[in-house]
């Protein structure tokens, strides 16, 4: 894959849960399932939203709650494919989120070897 394709960002909490589980990894799960290219989750060191405070820790202590960003790049199609199939989800929880897509250029997307340790 290279060129045009979209960048999903969703933007929630490491708290908010989907069915028991965590919501990003249900996210993360769903997006393999689906034959996503790739998606990876960001933990925030600081941050804030529309029905939160700031968070910011006073030192780098350990939380449970802490931002998270779920990156998530593919070609538009699948991305609109792939945000129809979670926009439920998000719309039936209680908690803030936000997602975002924008257009993404990919230079370069290649595949690795699986290597024994």
């Amino acid at each position: 894959m290279k060129g045009e394709a979209k960048l999903l960002r969703i933007f929630l909490s490491s708290t908010d849960q989907y069915n028991h589980e965590p919501l990003y990894e249900f996210i993360v799960f769903k997006a393999k399932q689906q034959g996503i290219a790739g998606a990876t989750v960001l933990k925030g060191i600081m941050g804030y939203g529309a029905s939160s405070g700031v968070y910011s820790p006073a030192s780098w202590e350990i939380t449970v709650k802490i931002p998270l960003v779920i990156e998530i790049v593919d070609e538009s199609e699948k991305i609109e494919k792939f945000v129809d199939s979670i926009l439920p989800v998000f719309e039936d929880l209680d908690k803030g989120c936000m997602i975002t897509v924008e257009s993404a250029n990919i230079i370069l997307h290649k595949k690795g070897s699986k290597k024994s340790i």
